[in-house]
C-alpha cells in the first residue's frame, strides 16, 4: 500500500521559514518524480516545485529564489525548504509522486501552511 505523509507545516510570520517533508512508503522513490503542490482557499491546486528522478528541479515563478526542493531517496523523503514566506504562500501543501510502470500518481493528505502579515 502506497502512502505519502507530509509534515512540517504550521503558522509563521511573513519573512519566516518552514521546511516541509514528505515521506513515502510502498513506492521506490528513486524512480519517481516528486512534486509539491498547494491549494489556497477558493483557488485551484497549483504546482510549486518538482524534483525529478533525474535530480532536475522546476519551480513556479512565484516561489523561485525563495523555495528549494530536494530529495533523499535513501530516506524515501522529499523536502521543500521555504524561505522569505509571504501571506500569499498560505495554503495546504501536498506532495505527489509520479512514476513506476505503468506510471501512477499518488498524493499525500496535505499539510497546512499559514503565513501571517
Amino acid at each position: 500500500q502506497v502512502s505519502l505523509v507530509e509534515s512540517g507545516g504550521g503558522l509563521v510570520q511573513a519573512g519566516g521559514s518552514l521546511r516541509l517533508s514528505c515521506t513515502a512508503s510502498g513506492i521506490l522513490l528513486s524512480i519517481n518524480d516528486m512534486g509539491w503542490y498547494r491549494q489556497a482557499p477558493g483557488k485551484q491546486r497549483e504546482l510549486v516545485a518538482i524534483a525529478t528522478s533525474g535530480a532536475r528541479t522546476t519551480y513556479a515563478d512565484s516561489v523561485k529564489g525563495r523555495f528549494t526542493v530536494s530529495r533523499d531517496d535513501a530516506k524515501s523523503t522529499v523536502y521543500l525548504q521555504m524561505n522569505s514566506l509571504e501571506p500569499a504562500d498560505t495554503a495546504i501543501y501536498y506532495c505527489k509522486s509520479h512514476g513506476g510502470w505503468p506510471p501512477r500518481d499518488y498524493w499525500g493528505q496535505g499539510t497546512q501552511v499559514t503565513v501571517s502579515s
